[in-house]
Formats: structure tokens, sequence, C-alpha cells
């Protein structure tokens, strides 16, 4: 990689925190408009001001990229024309995208707008970058749990352009695979509005015993990331962008951190690695601005790491720097940034004085003397000198105070011929028309023309199920072979010889739990009592889950698999690659909250997809056909690379439930998947739509699933037999019992 293809990327939740980080030295800056974006609590301009933001950008030589970072609902879809058009037509230099719908409908209708992939979409590797590539992704922002090794592996496999962050805050959680905020309060992290609920303490608990003691209970915030003594290496693996984390911070901490990175990517771009230093107080600088209990590296050199939890609170006080944020507003908060400009005069008696003026960074030549971004304003015949004539110096000078303007000439030649003399207030109106030309020129040469038509958002109509008899099919996931026994031992009951009505069924194994040589023979005793089996995959794919499935290929071949389930970007394309032919299923954390996104996992493989758990029942209707459809289960809330019983008693290698307990006294399962070296956190309570067979059968799914995690095998019979009951054969409802959540089937998220 070139060095010079490094750009600082600025968060910029308000005009005076763009202007600040302008000013500070970023290359471009990301920032959220009216609508759409991931930060819906941040001070976002409005169209006007966002209209002028672009303008500023352009007319400092950067960049502005818009976040058009959430899930957007089949009606929002069909508004984002209108939103997008005057960005588009400012010259938006690209939009940082998380739907795929959106996707779809930009890459489609908005040509030459250059199309990044989002944190939110948890790139995770190769595969779904190469994807994402061929579907028109100019950019991709990979989950920030990647090591440098994959980063590195990713740009040499795609050669695109990925862009990482290198400061700020850092989830606990896969980026758009958080739901805890969403569930528990209908915040949902997806939509922009996450209530940072892995900011609060929790207690650890195995059985009845806390683990964790009373000042270690913020177990699932992280310290912020902090990559200077690194950034050699990160920028070494191809990446072309470095990301700074805080569009909800103030123009102040994006100053600073801006600059703090301006002065070491400019090292490195002079000098390169060798002797790379950080100096001490440059670390405490970064502090001063925010400290939310010390800096980590992040995951770029290990997989997950106490070291990198907060655990104690933030204390409730911390005096300020001053002295430093006094410095900060002075150079770059309240600073008027001017750009160098180049000029050429002319005046000679009785013609019209003329000026020409361009950005000085554009030299002109003999084949063009004139640079292509240029103007030139005429002012009135010039008069001849009665007495002291006026000097090329003279002229210069009153030229050269451009004052309150963006400009600041480098270098002015002012050419006179004859003694004359141009009045004052003539020389300023030349300089000020002259300036506010190229103000307006500068800009102007990013405009676009959006197309005449952007043509109506295409509509599906909802479809009926495939079952014969106007009947889904009743699917059930399972991670323990007593689950998988209480399963098939009531299938085998209702789709025996003797049954009046049997049931099209299908049981999903969990790839994290169940061993290779288990597969054949489980696919058998399914096929056995007339049921489909599919191998679910993990809901995060990296290179332990591909080292895994590349090892175990010829056994999951020959084990006779009907379909697999797909959990996460990576995983349609590894798929096609390597098991061509086995249909996929995309699962619910694929999301699809319109038609236009299901249009794009159909064009990535899907051959049925899962409707998300955020919809409500009207806005499934809305997005079209419904696909599995999740009736019951523990929701995953969190899927993280952390390991909680790593974080409080070290790595044992082996899969167990802990459970966090939170300050209203709910208790949330967490599972440690060793297989894969990722922690999943369950809902409390679990997703029952049982007695709503009327509303739910109403959308026509094609599959009623239910995902079983800690239930044990009397309580898997227990729940299956009563969905079986009223889905399948149309009895009156069970009474609802338990501790159970209706989740967003009702109420929704906003």
């Amino acid at each position: 990689m070139e060095r010079k293809q490094v750009e600082i990327l600025a968060p910029a939740g308000s005009y005076e925190s763009m202007t600040a980080a302008v000013n500070a030295g970023a290359d471009a800056v990301y920032i959220g408009g009216s609508r759409f974006g991931a930060r819906a609590y941040a001070d976002n301009p409005d169209e006007e001001t966002m209209i002028k933001a672009i303008d500023y950008v352009h007319l400092h030589g950067r960049r502005l990229y818009m976040t058009v970072n959430t899930l957007m609902k089949e009606k929002e879809l069909a508004e984002l024309d209108s939103f997008l058009t005057p960005y588009y037509e400012a010259g938006l230099d690209a939009v940082i995208v998380q739907d795929l719908g959106a996707f779809l409908h930009i890459r489609d209708h908005f040509p030459g707008l250059p199309l990044h992939v989002s944190t939110q979409m948890t790139v995770t590797g190769k595969y779904s970058a190469s994807m994402l590539k061929r579907m028109g992704a100019s950019r991709v922002v990979p989950a920030r749990e990647l090591s440098i090794p994959e980063l590195k592996e990713m740009y040499d496999e795609t050669g695109m352009e990925i862009e990482v962050f290198v400061h700020g805050a850092l989830c606990y959680c896969y980026s758009g695979q958080c739901l805890f905020s969403s569930l528990i309060g209908g915040r949902s992290g997806n939509r922009g509005r996450c209530a940072q609920t892995c900011r609060l303490p929790f207690e650890v608990m195995r059985g009845r015993n806390p683990l964790n003691k009373k000042n270690d209970r913020y177990v699932l915030s992280l310290k912020d990331l902090c990559t200077l003594d690194i950034l050699p290496e990160i920028l070494e693996t191809g990446v072309c962008s470095l990301k700074i984390e805080g569009r909800m911070k103030s123009p102040r901490y994006t100053a600073g951190v801006v600059s703090i990175y301006r002065k070491y990517v400019d090292r490195y771009l002079k000098y390169g690695k060798e002797g790379w230093t950080v100096e001490e107080r440059d670390r405490a600088m970064l502090l001063d601005l925010f400290d939310r209990g010390g800096q980590t590296e992040g995951y770029y050199r290990k997989h997950n790491g106490r070291d990198m939890v907060v655990l104690k609170e933030k204390p409730a006080f911390r005096e300020g720097n001053q002295e430093l944020f006094d410095r900060l507003d002075r150079e770059y908060v309240n600073r008027e940034k001017q750009e160098e400009i180049s000029g050429e005069a002319w005046f000679e008696a009785g013609k019209a004085a003329k000026l020409t003026v361009w950005p000085a960074h554009i030299p002109s030549s003999e084949k063009q003397p004139v640079p292509e971004v240029s103007v030139t304003v005429s002012g009135e015949p010039v008069e001849e000198a009665k007495n002291a004539p006026m000097d090329e110096e003279r002229i210069r000078r009153q030229l050269s105070r451009t004052g309150g303007s963006p400009f600041i000439f480098r270098d002015l030649s002012v050419h006179v011929s004859g003694n004359i003399f141009v009045p004052m207030q003539e020389l300023n109106r030349l300089r000020r028309e002259a300036l506010e030309k190229l103000e307006n020129e500068i800009p102007a040469q990013h405009h676009r023309t959006a197309p005449a038509e952007t043509g109506p958002v295409r509509k599906e109509a909802p479809e009926e199920p495939r079952a014969a008899g106007g009947r889904p099919e009743l699917a059930a996931l399972v991670n323990t072979g007593e689950q998988f026994e209480a399963v098939r031992s009531l299938l085998s009951v209702w789709n025996g010889e003797q049954s009046e009505a049997p049931v099209r069924s299908f049981i999903w194994l969990a790839s994290d739990t169940f061993e290779p040589s288990e597969w054949k023979s489980m696919v058998l005793a399914c096929h056995e009592v007339s049921a489909g089996c599919g191998l679910m995959l993990p809901r995060i794919f990296r290179r332990e889950a591909e080292r895994f499935f590349l090892k175990n290929r010829e056994v999951l071949l020959d084990a006779g698999f009907d379909r697999l389930g797909a959990g996460s970007m990576e995983e349609p394309e590894f798929a096609a690659r390597y098991f061509p032919g086995l249909k996929l299923t995309f699962d619910h954390g694929m999301y699809t909250f319109n038609h236009l996104a299901a249009e794009a996992m159909r064009e990535m493989g899907a051959d049925r997809l899962t409707v998300p758990v955020e919809l409500n029942r009207r806005e499934i209707r809305e997005a079209g056909k419904a696909g599995d459809l999740i009736v019951y289960g523990r929701l995953p809330m969190m899927v993280s690379a952390q390991c909680i019983r790593k974080t409080m008693e070290g790595c044992s290698r082996k899969p167990e439930i802990l459970r966090l307990k939170d300050r209203k006294g709910k208790e949330f399962p967490v599972v440690n998947q060793c297989r894969f070296c990722c922690n999943t956190i369950y809902n409390s309570a679990p997703l029952s739509l049982l007695g709503l067979s009327g509303e739910v059968l109403g959308l026509h799914p094609e599959a009623l699933r239910l995902d079983f995690t800690t239930e044990d095998g009397k309580e898997t019979g227990r729940v299956l037999g009563e969905f079986y009951r009223e889905y399948i054969l149309g009895e009156d409802a069970a009474a609802v019992s338990g501790d159970i959540t209706r989740g967003h089937f009702r109420r929704g998220i906003e």
C-alpha cells in the first residue's frame, strides 16, 4: 500500500464538530443527517446545514460521508429518495450503509455515489467483503473485533478500501448484533437509539454464588480504544482509513483526538515504522479528553481479555484540564480556517481591471495557464493617474487583505502598465467578488444532477405458505442432545403411521454444540420421523469457524443435511465456495426489515429467510412475504468476542452457562461457546407467542420456529407440545404460564 493513501476520518455529531475536525487535520468526516443515522440522539444537522457542511469540506479539500446506517422499515425505504437527493446533488462523497435494502436502492438509483459498508453489517472476513464488493460496495468497515492478520487477509483477498476504528468507545457486542437495549427497553441500536445497557453494573452468577466483587461489576463496559502504539502495524495491513469514534462527543474532543492522530499519521508517512515511539504527553492528553476507565489496544493483537474491561465504576467527578481545553478551543474549535490561493491581476489605463484567483494547490502551466478551478472578475476601466501613480506592491497589499474570508493568498502577481490609479473601494470589490465566486465554484465542482426519475420502490405481495393445507412447517432449533431427543420423540408420534395429522417439520442443530461425529446419525434420526434436518452455522464466523468447517468439510457433505442456516454475513459466500448445492436459510440476524433487503439476501444466495425479531406484526406484513418466524425461545441479546467466564476466572476452554444479574434482579443466561470463541447473552425470559396463533398465522409464515437454549428435555417437550396443539391442530391455546415476553411482535421499536 502506498503511504499517501492514509485517511484520518473524524466523527461529527454537529456542524461545529465538523469544522473543528477539519481545522484539526481530518481528511474526511462522517456525520448523520436528520434521519437514518445510528446516532439518533446526536445534534445531527438539518438539510440546509448538511448541504452547507458538504460545501464546507469540499471548499477545504476534504470529504464528507453520511451515515445512513440504520435498518429501514418498509415505509421508510420509500422516503429514502427524497431524503438523499439533495445531498447527492450537493456532492456527498459516500454513504455508510447497514440496511441491504437501502444498499440496493442507492446502488441502483444514485449513480456514482460510493457505498461504504457500515460496521453495523458485521463484516468479519474476506468472504463477506468479497461478496459485498461484487454487489457494489467500494469500502468496508469491518467488525471492530478483527485482528491485524484478519485485516491483512481481507485486503489481500479483495483489494478494496478498508476503514477501521482506531480510537474511541468499544461495544461489548459485535456491532449490529446487539438487541440488549432493544429487548429490555424498546430502544434499538439498529435504529440509532441504543441506551448503552452495557455500561450498567451486573453481578456474574454461577448458581446462587456471585463471581465478581461489588467493585468489579462493570463487566460489559469496555475501555476506550487507543491505537497510537500499533498504528504502523494497522496501516501496513492495507487499511486506508483510520476512523475515530465519537459522534456524541464535543467539538473539543473531536479536535483534540484528530490533532493527535494527524501528528502520528504524518510521522508515519514521513519516517515509516522504524523507531516508532509515542510521547507520554500525547497519551495524557487523550485521557484528559475522555477517560472511561483506561485505554486498550482493542482486538488488533488479542481475541479478548480482562484487561480490556472497565470493571470498576467511573469516578463521579474528575477535574478537567482547562488549559488544554482553552488551547483546543482557540486553535481548532473557534478558528476560521483559511485555504491558500494564488492570484493574478492586470491593470492598464483605459482597460477593465481583471483579477483571476485559484486554489494554490492547483498550479498553472504553459499548456493550461489558467487552472480548471479558477474564477476571473473584471472591474471598471482603470483611470490614468494625475499625480501619484499606484505601484504593484500597493495594489498587492490591498488585494491580499482577505480578512474573514475562507482564503489567504500564498502568492499574488500584479501587472501594472503605465501610470494608473484605482480607488481602494474598487480593489476591495474586485477581491470580494473574486473570493465569493471562488468560494462557490470550488464546491460546485462536486455537484451532481440527480436522475430525473429514480423509479418507484418495488413491492412484493405476501405469498401463501408452501405447506400443504395452509399449515406452516414446525421447526425447532436445539442445542443439546436432551432437547433433540425430546423434539424427535414427539415428531415420531405426530408423524407416525397412526397419525391423523402429520406435520411438516424440521430440526436445526446448533453447530457450536453438536460434534461432527454425531451429525450423520442425527440427520438419519430426523429423516426417520419425516423431519428435515439442518445445521445452523454460528452468528459470528471468523478464523475459528473457518478452520472448524474446512476440517470437517467432508463430514458435513456426507451427513446429508437438507439445508444450512446462515447466521452471519460471512457464511453465504463461504457456503457457496465449499458447500455448493446446499440450500441456505438466513437466520434472523441477517436483517430483512424491508422487501428490498429480502431481495438482496436472495441475491446473496438465500433460499429462505427468517423474520427479524424487532419487527411487529404490521411491519412484518408490510415488508412482504413472511419467512421463518420465531415464535418461542430466549432471544440472543448480545454476541461478543469477550468471555464472561474468562474475565472472571480465566479461560477454561469448557462451555458453561453463567448468568448476569442486573439491578432489578433479572438474570440473563450467558453461554461461552468455546468452539468458536464467543459469548452469547440471552434474554432473561423466553419469547412466547402462544395464544396468538390467529395473528401469527395471518402473516402466512413458511415455518414456525422454536429456539431451545437452556431448557431441559422435559421443558422442551412441554413447550413444543403446546405449540403443536394450538398452531397445528387448532385447539384452544394453553394458558400462558411462567415468565415470558411477547418481544416486539406487538410493540415493535421506534
